[in-house]
């Protein structure tokens, strides 16, 4: 199986071999339950569709619900399709573990959403300095962008300009964590290093 769907349960910090202090984050990773299989044959390409977090029946759609019930399983709120060779044959209701999938000493790509900063100027979005201290008759604009184009030629700021916006809430995938704990009777792992995302949100676990 090459993934699993989790919640990121926060950060702490481990002692390694070594004595040093190794920053990781704890992931409540399964179980999912199969909930559509794909094939080559019937929709071009190889995968399966699994599904994490059970709810209760009155907060799902009627076609969610219909879903569910093909695959003999309660609604679930998120679904993801991982791409697979089906190795291990996978059938409609399975229940994938996080021993299934990850095991210590491996290295995971995680994937979550960065935490959404709102709307930020370009000193927080993009680092830049300011304009310098109040001479030549500054006065109250310490963080803005400054000059952003060319006078009279092209009279127009260039596409892809960095100026102030929408800073955060983007996927994010951080690649090549070392799992340095698995801990299968509570569905935990822990992963070297930090994960996008805030404390109770929803991850996927690459193999």
């Amino acid at each position: 199986m090459p993934g699993l769907i989790g919640k990121k349960i926060g950060m702490t910090s481990v002692f390694g071999a070594d004595g040093k202090n190794i920053p990781c984050t704890v992931i409540e990773a399964g179980p999912c339950v199969v909930t559509q299989v794909r094939t080559v044959e019937k929709d071009g390409y190889a995968a399966v569709q699994l599904a994490y977090d059970e709810m209760t029946e009155k907060h799902a759609s009627a076609p969610l619900k219909g879903h569910f019930e093909k695959a003999g399983t309660t609604p679930h709120r998120k679904l993801v399709e991982f791409p697979t060779d089906f190795s291990a044959e996978l059938k409609l209701g399975d229940i994938v573990v996080l021993a299934d999938v990850v095991s210590e000493g491996a290295l995971v790509n995680v994937v979550g959403t960065s935490k959404g900063k709102g709307f930020q100027g370009v000193v927080k979005r993009h680092g830049f300095a300011g304009v310098g201290g109040q001479t030549h008759g500054q006065h109250n604009r310490l963080r803005h962008p400054g000059s952003m184009g060319a006078s009279s030629w092209p009279s127009r700021v260039f596409p892809g300009m960095r100026m102030a916006g929408h800073m955060g809430n983007e996927r994010v995938k951080v690649f090549n964590l070392p799992v340095l704990k698995v801990i299968p009777e509570n569905n935990l792992v822990v992963v070297k290093g930090s994960v996008p995302g805030a404390k109770g949100s929803y991850v996927i676990l690459e193999a």
